[in-house]
């Protein structure tokens, strides 16, 4: 089973594929394989340099340059021409990566790949099931503030950078609400875990009727 999981900013994305990777399921984060992407020396950050310049970088622990993802993110998130760019730069390597990943995982497995635009970036029907982590917009927005040190306008602004609340909901198969505190969120995973590890076959994938 192929599980997309994605949720707005500041959503609990990160702390809902952690409880499932502890409940069994294989985990494909693509803000990881995006960090990847743009390491040190690869292909990636080099088209960033060429694209946003030398001020997107930074002095790395060995001597060479890294990618100053502060500066980067100021940039993009005020720009949306710029933010395109971006994308065009990471994303065919995060799906490359992500696609061998899930061809590596053992048969039966149930595969997670967490990917906060996958409405965005319109995947969802490449996908047996789609969950969406859902907040209140004002919860998201005191949460942003207060894991990144961002002002509100700042938070503000990466949050319109994303799709709309209500667009990412009509894409879900599965809602997994996270108003609440980290007690109910671990009972909603463990519940949806629960449905999908004794469901008699997997549901049939998007799109196919």
């Amino acid at each position: 089973m192929l599980i997309g999981l994605t949720g707005g900013i500041a959503s609990g994305k990160t702390a809902v594929a952690d409880r499932l990777a502890r409940l069994g399921a294989v985990i494909i984060d693509a803000d990881l394989l995006a960090r990847d992407a743009v390491a040190p020396g690869t292909p990636g950050l080099a088209a960033i340099e060429q694209r946003f310049g030398a001020s997107v970088l930074k002095p790395g622990p060995d001597g060479g340059v890294e990618l100053d993802r502060g500066a980067l993110g100021a940039l993009v998130f005020a720009d949306p021409d710029a933010r395109r760019d971006l994308e065009r730069i990471v994303h065919p390597a995060v799906r490359a990566r992500a696609a061998e990943l899930t061809g590596a995982a053992p048969p039966g497995s149930i595969v997670v790949q967490v990917i906060p635009l996958l409405v965005e970036t319109g995947q969802q029907r490449g996908f047996d099931r789609v969950v969406v982590v859902d907040v209140e917009p004002p919860v998201q927005l005191r949460r942003l503030m207060t894991r990144s040190g961002l002002s509100a306008e700042q938070a503000l602004a990466r949050v319109g950078a994303q799709a709309g609340r209500w667009e990412r909901l009509a894409a879900a198969d599965e809602v997994i609400d996270n108003n609440g505190t980290p007690e109910q969120l671990v009972a909603a995973v463990d519940e949806l875990w629960r449905r999908w590890s004794t469901s008699s076959a997997p549901q049939p994938p998007r799109g196919s009727g």
